[in-house]
């Protein structure tokens, strides 16, 4: 049996009697326990909806300033007096904007917040298609364009990282919703353009013009967001940890990823750009041109949504590139042999051929076991894919004017869809940039 001085001890210092204790120093942990318990719930139901709400119109907007122009390309170079290869140099802005204002989408989100940024870029893409039908002249427009392209780079960045923090068991499914609202957007402004330009009186200005109002309702969603840092990439200490060793330059799936994103990108800014055109030059009138770029666009909207939830469940996603790819090279052999013959089906499988995009982003949320590496994948791989699509679109234009035909043009795409695949199939691997880093 204990002794009456352990008895003593033990009733003087038991918690009903603490108020004659010594002063015991806290513990950090047990006071971080309700936080550490309150982050473990997870954020409430009303906020992930809204987040999937900001998601799909925030990506349905991320391509009506691109499509839109293609349609009317031929009017807004007759209206700003553009010679050819200053058109060509028009339709690399969106890629050289994506390089240079992408990269600085991670370090913004971080000392921001994601909600901040991307409400931000929806700002400064309103903005830029209400200023660009107003300026008179080539400078200008190209300005304001890249007003509206700042706002899409760092939108573009963003989108795989908040779902992969928002939606971290959901990644395959959010990243298809998003992928097939962009892909809605982006056909819907190549199909109705040119009609709703004529019934706004025949102004490409008005038709350029009117998508500003889609991009202000996309900017409500990210207000209440934008003080909330939830889920701001890099927020943790072992984010902290991460960084210092995660040399992402050294891992081969994130060249292969940054690669493999660059020549889709330059595909699918080469199709949006020009294809209409190429259509055009073949017989088929503008409106139906646009609808023929619609199609190519539309087939992404299912397609985008079924790719992220297939390539998720395989292990590696090789197969799926070549079979795109397969479909971009026998869309490129038809649209060289008989552009107005079999205009539909070539813009079918040209669509299809173009669903590596949704592809590529998926890629990028399962190539890294972090949030903090799926940040700088995202960042690494769209940057450096985008500045690797610049010169595409520019030497399409070049070589047209030079050539006065569109035979060079289209061998150069088909060509492209060769290292695409090699690329494709490098970053598909069943591999993690931290593997490799």
């Amino acid at each position: 049996m204990p002794d009456d001085e352990t008895l003593y001890r033990t009733r003087t210092l038991s918690p009903a009697n603490t108020a004659d204790a010594p002063t015991r120093t806290p513990d950090p942990q047990a006071a971080q326990a309700p936080q550490t318990a309150q982050a473990a719930a997870g954020p409430s139901p009303w906020l992930l909806r809204l987040v999937a709400i900001g998601l799909v119109l925030t990506a349905f907007n991320l391509r009506p300033a691109i499509t839109s122009l293609g349609a009317l390309l031929e009017e807004v170079q007759d209206g700003l007096h553009m010679s050819g290869s200053v058109a060509g140099v028009l339709t690399s802005v969106p890629p050289l904007c994506f390089a240079v204002f992408g990269i600085m989408a991670p370090r913004l989100a971080r000392r921001f917040g994601p909600g901040a940024v991307v409400c931000t870029g929806m700002i400064a893409i309103t903005a830029g298609l209400v200023i660009r039908p107003l300026v008179g002249g080539t400078v200008g427009f190209l300005a304001a364009s890249a007003l509206a392209l700042m706002g899409i780079a760092v939108s573009n960045v963003l989108m795989p990282v908040i779902v992969k923090r928002w939606f971290p068991d959901r990644v395959g499914s959010m990243t298809g919703l998003y992928s097939m609202a962009l892909a809605l957007g982006t056909s819907l402004a190549a199909a109705v353009t040119v009609p709703m330009t004529h019934a706004l009186g025949g102004s490409w200005k008005a038709g350029l013009g009117i998508w500003a109002v889609l991009a202000a309702a996309a900017i409500l969603p990210w207000i209440p967001l934008v003080r909330d840092r939830r889920g701001t990439p890099g927020q943790s200490a072992a984010h902290h940890r991460d960084v210092p060793t995660l040399k992402i330059t050294r891992s081969r799936t994130a060249w292969g990823l940054a690669c493999f994103f660059g020549l889709q990108a330059t595909a699918a800014y080469i199709t949006m750009g020009w294809m209409p055109q190429i259509f055009r030059d073949a017989g088929v009138s503008a409106g139906t041109a646009g609808v023929l770029l619609a199609v190519t666009m539309a087939m992404g909207v299912p397609l985008a949504f079924v790719i992220p939830g297939v390539a998720t469940r395989m292990k590696t996603q090789g197969p799926m590139v070549v079979l795109l790819g397969t479909c971009g090279l026998i869309g490129y052999a038809g649209l060289y042999l008989a552009p107005a013959g079999g205009a539909w089906a070539w813009a079918l499988l040209l669509g299809i051929s173009n669903c590596a995009f949704p592809l590529a982003l998926t890629m990028i949320g399962m190539r890294s076991r972090s949030g903090a590496g799926v940040v700088r994948l995202s960042a690494f791989a769209q940057s450096t894919g985008y500045l690797i699509s610049i010169p595409g679109p520019l030497l399409v234009g070049v070589l047209h004017q030079h050539s006065g035909g569109w035979g060079l043009p289209i061998a150069l795409m088909a060509g492209l869809m060769v290292p695409q695949m090699v690329a494709g199939i490098l970053a598909g691997r069943d591999r993690t940039i931290e593997d490799e880093c």
